[in-house]
């Protein structure tokens, strides 16, 4: 029994009789419910969401277009100020030649971040969209993170909204998740001081919700946060799908401490305890969303695979290029025959997906 009267067996209870889960409940199963317990119930929920026994997973690609950045967060070790002599901003043309390697392996998602360069006009990226689309017909351009968005209505004086409608103007339908951190503004003006407080990443998601376009919900733990904190964090989101359904997907990973301004202060990495606990509350706790992604990428392959038996249904992408957890010296790559192997192994059957999670094949 929890501090609170909340017992496992009572939120077992509200579970099976698909009652929503209180932030008393959230904080009972982070901070005292048997892992072991908590998995099997997360498990439960899965199946009965997804019965067939397939996970899926997307080929996909994650390039930078500058590492420019005027955000300074302190657990970010990509990016540079623009004087910086390892800066660099990318021409259209030269993504676009970088983005053809990736589709040649069978990319179907380009997932484009960079950081935020004051000296981009926001025609660079409505042209960016456009010469994607017509290069590319059958790929999806899952572009700029929350921030990057605020830094295009920043830059050309227009509202989110009018951004936002412009962008999906030139073809683009999808915005990833990244820079949520934790939705709870005493975290996040620790970490990130200058990135706004929680409600700028709500407020562009829920814009672009309402537009018509769908993303995913992150969150990066690990470092000043603690349960409240997270259980904040997961109620503000289950909150804002509950009005506009836009989010396709959950994604937790941990912070990487090295190389970052950060690591000073918090020198010890959360490891998979922790990882497979917060995946298991977010299942039960996420009550209206469809799918948990599991992050080999993140947290290891192994940590991958055992995600799959503590609620998660998705096992992400193939990241054919990636440097922001680079940048950290955390460096993790597969190729799609290995996602598949990966998944096999931990006793189910691969799918590939699109970014909608449209199957496009599944695998014996």
């Amino acid at each position: 029994m929890g501090m609170n009267g909340t017992s496992l067996d009572s939120i077992r209870a509200k579970v099976h009789a698909g009652k929503r889960l209180s932030q008393k409940d959230g904080i009972y199963l982070l901070r005292e419910a048997p892992l072991l317990d908590l998995g099997q119930i997360a498990m439960e929920v899965r199946q009965r969401r997804h019965p067939d026994g397939f996970v899926t997973f997307v080929v996909d690609s994650n390039p930078n277009y500058t590492n420019v950045c005027n955000i300074d967060c302190t657990f970010c070790a990509f990016y540079r100020p623009p004087e910086h002599d390892q800066s660099y901003t990318h021409s259209i043309e030269t993504m676009l030649e970088t983005i053809d390697k990736s589709v040649d392996k069978g990319a179907t998602t380009i997932l484009m971040q960079g950081g935020v360069n004051p000296e981009l006009p926001f025609e660079y990226y409505l042209d960016m969209v456009r010469a994607f689309r017509k290069r590319y017909t059958d790929v999806t351009p899952h572009f700029w993170s929350a921030v990057e968005i605020e830094g295009m209505a920043t830059v050309s004086g227009l509202s989110l909204r009018e951004v936002l409608t412009q962008l999906k103007a030139a073809g683009q339908t999808t915005i990833p998740g990244g820079g949520a951190e934790i939705l709870a503004d005493r975290v996040r003006r620790k970490i990130s001081h200058k990135k706004g407080v929680a409600h700028s990443w709500i407020d562009v998601h829920r814009e672009a919700h309402v537009l018509g376009f769908r993303s995913t919900a992150t969150m990066m733990y690990g470092h000043v946060e603690d349960e409240e904190d997270i259980v904040e964090h997961l109620d503000v989101i289950r909150k804002l799908q509950d009005k506009h359904h836009g989010f396709t997907a959950f994604v937790p990973w941990s912070f990487k401490p090295g190389n970052t301004p950060l690591n000073k202060k918090i020198p010890f990495h959360a490891g998979p305890n922790r990882y497979l606990r917060i995946l298991a509350a977010s299942r039960l706790y996420l009550d209206n969303f469809e799918h948990i992604q599991a992050s080999w990428f993140s947290e290891g392959k192994k940590t991958g695979q055992v995600a799959l038996h503590w609620g998660a249904d998705d096992f992400g992408g193939t990241l054919f290029e990636e440097n922001v957890h680079a940048a950290t010296g955390f460096i993790n790559k597969t190729t799609t025959e290995e996602v598949k192997i990966l998944i096999r192994e931990a006793g189910f059957k691969p799918a590939q997906r699109t970014t909608l999670y449209e199957i496009i094949k599944r695998f014996k």
